[in-house]
């Protein structure tokens, strides 16, 4: 991707929106019995356009269109399949710039920053492609005259509801393990952005058989009737606790299988013998402000040793200087808005709980003054230090870009804060020993650990969470398997 295109896509965003916003099944486009609802520019507050709101019997029409397209698709060829999926990668790497764009648009979020999801949703596809000869069984002895096996079949029809940091990516690289292991997926985009999903089913519109990949947009209800429809047999969620405690509630009635990729309120751990300099830049880049902090792995809590306190709190504040709140269609910006009114409430009302805690407010902590971006739901990356573990500002996931400094002088007692809130999901350690790095990283309740580095993800290497943050793993083989089911075959030989 290229500075020139963008700087002029920034100004042209009508020109890339969809012209479909209805809902997508069984190969065709399909008005909704719901109705539309308005879709907006978080950063702005202009109106995107009308999007289609599924109601019950939109979904009962598109999981039983799925139910049909999982009845051809589970008998195409492992390869054959394999080979449509890296078409539609090809079409998305394609088509990179102008899928940033759109959700740059719809979620607030820096075209710069999102330039690389279609291309990571593209990776994430092939190397799904790549492993679907490894959906394997195993042969068990039995003796003479015996012949004992698995095989591995898909589930059946599959619903992913993905988050809104990162609408296109979660979309287009959440199906690819569902439709590599023989199911049909419906996947519903997020209420807030979903115009990056109708612009892709636009491009990649007849390349998998009708049915195999089904669009849903709408809110609350879509998602309830897709959760309890009989046909559904596996439900994953990319989103909040509440949200997926809800799911899993729903889904234990039918026995139906869920993943659920839940918060997090993330450490970062600052030894006194790491490398500060470096220290100080993943503990700034591990915030996401580019995002505004609506990123579940942000490391939202900065655990600093006493000894290099004062150095680490200096460089914070200096290396945080480069997130400016703006225009997110913009190439030169920085920092995104918060998605809607609702999180940029709650953002500002975490900051005011911190305040009247006693926390010392060493940075941002309100909106811009800039009156370009007054419409719009900004706020300032936000610094606070004289946090301690019982503060809400410390325990409770914010989901805005409010970073919380801690100190600390015995490691013990550090560890026992870390691991001292009901989520789990990533931890981000700093060090030059050895030893520090394997026995915290053996220590910290959390499911992805990063050494001397910080927010990267890696294909193939499982993400997910302990406790609160989720059930199962994504992004290797483990998400793929999950989405098939054993069956054993036991064959008596005729003497």
């Amino acid at each position: 991707m290229n500075d020139n295109s963008l700087k002029s896509n920034s100004t042209d965003v009508a020109r890339v929106l969809p012209k479909r916003r209805q809902l997508y099944a069984g190969g065709s486009w399909i008005e909704p019995l719901g109705g539309y609802c308005d879709t907006w520019n978080p950063a702005t507050g202009e109106s995107l356009g009308r999007c289609a709101e599924a109601n019950a019997a939109d979904v009962n029409i598109i999981v039983e269109r799925a139910q049909q397209g999982y009845l051809t698709w589970r008998k195409v060829k492992p390869l054959e399949r394999a080979g449509l999926l890296r078409k539609i990668a090809q079409v998305l790497r394609e088509n990179a710039e102008e899928l940033a764009l759109i959700d740059s648009a719809n979620c607030g979020n820096p075209v710069k920053e999102l330039a690389g999801d279609a291309l990571a949703a593209a990776a994430q596809i092939d190397y799904f492609a790549g492993l679907v000869t490894e959906i394997k069984g195993e042969t068990i002895p039995m003796g003479d005259g015996v012949v004992n096996l698995t095989t591995r079949e898909p589930l059946g029809v599959c619903a992913r509801i993905v988050a809104y940091n990162h609408p296109l990516m979660f979309v287009a690289g959440k199906l690819a393990p569902v439709v590599a292991a023989g199911n049909s997926a419906v996947m519903k985009a997020p209420s807030q952005a979903p115009l990056s999903t109708y612009r892709f089913m636009e491009l990649i519109d007849g390349i998998l058989p009708p049915g195999v990949l089904n669009i849903v947009t709408g809110g609350a209800v879509a998602g309830k009737a897709l959760v309890n429809h009989p046909l559904v047999q596996h439900v994953a969620l990319i989103g909040s606790v509440s949200t997926g405690r809800s799911i899993a509630r729903a889904a234990a009635d039918q026995l139906k299988k869920v993943s659920l990729e839940l918060g997090g309120k993330n450490a970062c751990i600052i030894f006194p013998d790491a490398d500060i300099e470096a220290a100080i830049r993943g503990a700034v880049k591990g915030m996401n402000f580019g995002w505004c902090g609506q990123s579940c792995g942000s490391t939202s809590r900065l655990f600093v040793h006493e000894s290099i306190y004062d150095q680490v709190v200096e460089g914070v504040l200096e290396q945080v200087q480069n997130f400016r709140p703006g225009i997110p269609t913009e190439m030169s910006t920085t920092m995104g808005s918060l998605v809607s009114k609702e999180q940029f409430d709650k953002v500002l009302n975490y900051i005011e709980i911190a305040k009247l805690d006693g926390c010392r407010l060493l940075y941002g902590g309100a909106p811009p003054t800039d009156s370009a971006l007054a419409k719009g739901f900004f706020i300032e990356p936000t610094i606070f230090d004289g946090v301690t573990h019982d503060m809400k500002i410390a325990r409770e996931e914010v989901f805005g870009p409010i970073l919380s400094i801690l100190k600390w002088s015995d490691t013990h007692e550090m560890l026992e804060q870390v691991n001292g809130v009901e989520y789990g999901l990533t931890c981000s350690i700093w060090t030059s020993n050895l030893s520090n790095a394997h026995l915290t990283a053996s220590h910290v309740q959390a499911g992805y650990i990063w050494v001397n580095n910080v927010s990267q993800h890696f294909i193939g290497a499982p993400f997910g969470g302990y406790k609160m943050s989720g059930i199962g793993r994504e992004e290797s083989i483990e998400e793929l398997i999950n989405y098939t089911q054993v069956k054993n075959i036991n064959i008596t030989l005729s003497p």
